[in-house]
């Protein structure tokens, strides 16, 4: 076997793995020159190298098992996003995928997950494409080579998207491709697939599981930002709801664009770079992530404007889905290392299509917790086929589809944190207000200025009757008539009417979560369900 690169001190003679040359923690410079050589994508006109993921362009959720054992049983929350497969399923698919590599050429990344020190996963990961391997380099917390010497893993994935099985049916899957998480052998193993984001999001759900249950620390799918005097914010939001845009403050650091780990004293990012949404993407809208592309970033399925290497962000012909990865240090206000203090604000992002819920509320901390496990935003027309007038979208604490526990742990957690640090917590409609219209990003940025600089302390707060929650009568930089939302409808029984609609929304989606709620959970809830 031959190698190549910066090994660590360990290697990986426990998998049985035996290639035939293993390139290890290869640079851009050198994955470059790999993906190149070996075909995978071509450089783009800013120095990026543009790639295909192949017939997946996403994630694929109904192919995404856990294995359930003595470890999960009775602590995974089961059903759709949790599918469970059994011990054996999982040690025959090893099994082959470490024939498969016998003979290949590999290349194997060591990387952190979590830039607190003391709650950082180490993790290894095999991989056999090379812009994969780039991937990782961008997404991972990357080591010194002096740490590298001295690196231990301590979770691995093997991610072979050319592994395809056929007897998945008699493997009690669901599909040719898969991603199976093991949490007692510490693994993920994922095939069939080409979608790099399996993996990112994979180890997302490793410490979903892992910081809640074992280190008493709230993982959280969110944004966060930090003042020039320390004070730090997080966003949560959908797609669509504004979490990247509105984290991106030229006036304070960017700590992290998507996953966080909430400490006794301190929030942290879990990653080592950013995986930005490129669709329709200018200078203009988006300069941090625009200036972000460059050497060592990675844009998957997107397309060259005809006879150029320049890339056209309209083109969606491969998919809506495209995206670019880059690592953090792209981002010139980044915070290095990926640490804050615990936040003093957060920010619950939410597109109201239905223009009844108001601009900024303020939220006690049972609505909060409520709030936090319906995780709502609207679809609007456009958005996806077949969708002609808005459709509310609940997703519990923001990111349901990772999430290996009960959203009532993670929202408990929530609740014991805002009331340990003091922390207020907002909810922004980035959507729509009475008179159909989208409320401009300069109100909604002023909302959220006013809110971190304190000027929301002293001023007039009234009661939303339906929802309970407090908004300000008064806001610098806002048009007062904009803050109570009944106030822009000029049909006060048409606003009744929707608001009750989205009311009895909320509580119908809570009624799978109801039973496992404690009281003060419940009792942030619209009228109807505490009733």
């Amino acid at each position: 076997m031959q190698e190549f690169g910066i090994k660590s001190a360990n290697g990986f003679e426990g998998l049985g793995i035996k290639p035939k040359s293993v390139k290890w923690n290869l640079g851009p410079a050198e994955c470059t020159e790999e993906v190149l050589k070996n075909g995978e994508g071509v450089l783009t006109d800013r120095g990026s190298v543009m790639v295909d993921t192949g017939k997946f362009t996403g994630r694929a959720p109904k192919n995404r098992f856990v294995v359930e054992d003595d470890k999960t049983r009775d602590t995974v929350w089961w059903g759709n996003i949790n599918q469970p497969a059994t011990p054996e399923t999982f040690d025959i698919l090893q099994d082959r995928m470490v024939k498969y590599l016998e003979d290949k050429d590999i290349y194997v990344r060591d990387c952190y997950a979590g830039a607190d020190p003391n709650y950082r996963l180490n993790v290894r990961i095999f991989n056999t494409i090379a812009w994969q391997h780039q991937f990782t380099y961008n997404m991972f917390i990357r080591p010194s080579k002096e740490e590298l010497e001295t690196f231990e893993s301590n979770f691995t994935i093997i991610c072979i998207p050319e592994f395809e099985i056929d007897d998945y049916e008699a493997l009690g899957l669901n599909a040719r491709n898969f991603a199976l998480l093991n949490m007692t052998k510490r693994m993920l193993i994922i095939g069939g697939t080409g979608y790099a984001g399996e993996m990112k999001k994979g180890i997302f759900s490793v410490l979903n599981y892992i910081l809640p249950e074992e280190r008493d620390t709230l993982s959280m799918h969110c944004s966060a930002n930090e003042g020039k005097d320390g004070d730090v914010a997080i966003f949560f939001g959908l797609s669509g709801t504004g979490k990247t845009t509105l984290s991106a403050d030229p006036n304070r650091a960017l700590i992290g664009d998507d996953e966080h780990g909430w400490t006794e004293s301190t929030v942290f990012n879990f990653e080592g770079g950013c995986y930005a949404k490129s669709v329709d993407l200018t200078e203009e809208k988006e300069p941090e992530i625009w200036n972000a592309i460059k050497f060592g970033a990675i844009e998957e399925n997107t397309r060259f404007f005809e006879g150029t290497r320049k890339i056209d962000y309209e083109n969606t012909s491969v998919t809506e889905n495209i995206r670019v990865s880059y690592p953090i240090n792209h981002i010139s206000n980044a915070k290095l290392p990926s640490i804050g203090n615990v936040p003093k604000n957060i920010f619950f992002l939410t597109f109201d299509a239905s223009g009844t819920l108001p601009a900024i509320s303020k939220l006690s901390k049972g609505q909060a917790m409520f709030h936090f496990i319906s995780g709502y935003t609207s679809k609007v027309a456009g958005t996806e086929m077949g969708i002609t007038e808005p459709v509310p979208t609940f997703s519990a604490c923001f990111g349901a589809a990772f999430l290996p526990l009960h959203p009532t742990k993670y929202a408990e957690m929530l609740g014991k944190k805002m009331e340990e640090n003091e922390v207020n917590v907002w909810m922004i409609n980035t959507g729509l207000n009475g008179t159909g219209s989208r409320t401009k990003l300069k109100y909604t940025r002023a909302m959220i200025t006013a809110a971190l600089e304190g000027k929301l302390d002293n001023v007039e707060f009234e009661q939303h009757p339906e929802f309970g929650f407090q908004f300000p009568t008064d806001c610098p930089g806002v048009p007062s008539e904009l803050l109570n939302p009944r106030d822009t409808w000029t049909d006060v029984n048409k606003y009744q009417d929707e608001v009750n609609k989205l009311a009895d929304k909320f509580n119908a989606n809570f009624e799978k979560f109801k039973e496992y709620a404690n009281e003060e959970i419940l009792g942030g809830a619209p009228k109807a369900l505490q009733s």
